[in-house]
């Protein structure tokens, strides 16, 4: 290899975003001394990555570790996807979802087939999602899928064997969003991987949104709920009153984690660890701007120490003149993507061993 692509590699690798706050991976493994839970990882060889309910502390924990390894290390001369076609079939548009994850698996070696417009395929003749399915099993190792249709996970695994990992179905899950969310936040504050984080540590989450209908926010919140002892209290801020919704008013009330729902954004913004906006919403079948009367700006009476974060696209809600603080967690957040789900494709198509240099507990 030439001194050229060597340095072209490294600086790929290296690459990180442009604003804000900036993650360092190191400071995630150290907190392990460097180790991987490969047990928790091999679990999900084969499996196919559906909604956040499937996880446990220890897994989404694990996946961090193996995140920040690859962050942290040129692990491309490895080629773990070699001789690996996964297939991103997007019937609904996405701009970072579907990049990241070609990105991932093309620096890792595999291969990708993309659907970037679901109406460039048999759909728009009034092809079954079924019936694609039986045609993926043929074309690739892996799926991952994003449609508009809250079903379509049940209807394209009647016949797909291969595994599907879910990249945003309707209102239902995006549970590699809230994989790469929990990812920043473990890197911005380790402790919070431990059952028994400092009591200073711990966070007091606040979620300006709407969980019920934003997929995103939705699956982060499922997350949180594994973090008890780290997560001290969720306060919702939305203008709905009902904004959690049927899939989570069980979980936050079986939960130790204390939460709340306030519509005055005012009377807890001061007292926020760490925020996560969002405004679009996933309502029957399209989008909407919710929660319009909450918006972050320079202005804001947040916490010196607290951070933001935002699954992105944004619109109002989140301001532009916050990107250049260190409450910009999301820029971050949004940088972490390829990491994550490099380490989820790893794992489910169990090439974990053709990493060097792992180490374990």
């Amino acid at each position: 290899m030439s001194d050229q692509v060597a340095r072209a590699i490294a600086l790929s690798a290296a690459a990180t975003n442009s604003k804000g706050q900036h993650l360092s991976p190191t400071e995630l493994l150290n907190s392990f001394d460097g180790k991987i839970d490969r047990d928790a990882l091999k679990e999900l060889a084969g499996q196919s990555i559906l909604e956040p309910r499937q996880f446990d502390r220890r897994t989404v924990v694990a996946i961090a570790q193996l995140s920040a390894l690859l962050e942290s290390r040129n692990v491309e001369m490895d080629k773990p996807l070699d001789g690996k076609i996964a297939i991103t079939a997007f019937f609904e548009a996405s701009t970072r979802t579907r990049l990241s994850f070609e990105s991932a698996v093309l620096r890792l070696d595999g291969k990708v087939l993309s659907v970037p417009d679901g109406q460039v395929t048999g759909i728009a003749k009034g092809e079954s999602l079924a019936d694609i399915g039986e045609m993926f099993n043929t074309y690739g190792d892996v799926v991952i899928m994003r449609h508009p249709d809250t079903n379509c996970i049940d209807e394209i695994r009647k016949n797909l064997q291969r595994p599907l990992i879910n990249a945003g179905n309707g209102s239902g899950h995006h549970p590699t969003q809230a994989l790469i969310d929990w990812y920043a936040l473990l890197k911005w504050r380790p402790e919070l991987c431990s059952p028994n984080c400092p009591e200073e540590k711990r966070v007091h989450l606040g979620i300006i949104g709407t969980p019920g209908s934003m997929r995103a926010v939705k699956s982060f919140v499922r997350l949180a709920l594994l973090f008890t002892g780290a997560v001290k209290k969720i306060t919702v801020i939305s203008e709905l009153a009902d904004p959690v919704g049927l899939d989570l008013n069980e979980p936050l009330e079986e939960s130790p984690i204390p939460t709340e729902i306030v519509n005055d954004v005012r009377e807890v913004l001061p007292h926020l660890d760490v925020i996560y906006v969002n405004s679009i919403a996933f309502l029957g079948d399209s989008y909407r701007n919710l929660d319009t009367r909450y918006k972050l700006d320079q202005d804001s009476e947040l916490k010196s120490d607290a951070v933001i974060l935002h699954p992105l696209a944004r619109n109002e809600e989140l301001s532009e003149s916050l990107d250049c603080t260190d409450h910009n967690l999301y820029f971050a957040q949004a940088a972490g993507a390829v990491f994550v789900r490099q380490a989820l494709l790893v794992s489910v198509l169990d090439r974990l061993d053709q990493i060097s240099g792992i180490s374990t507990p």
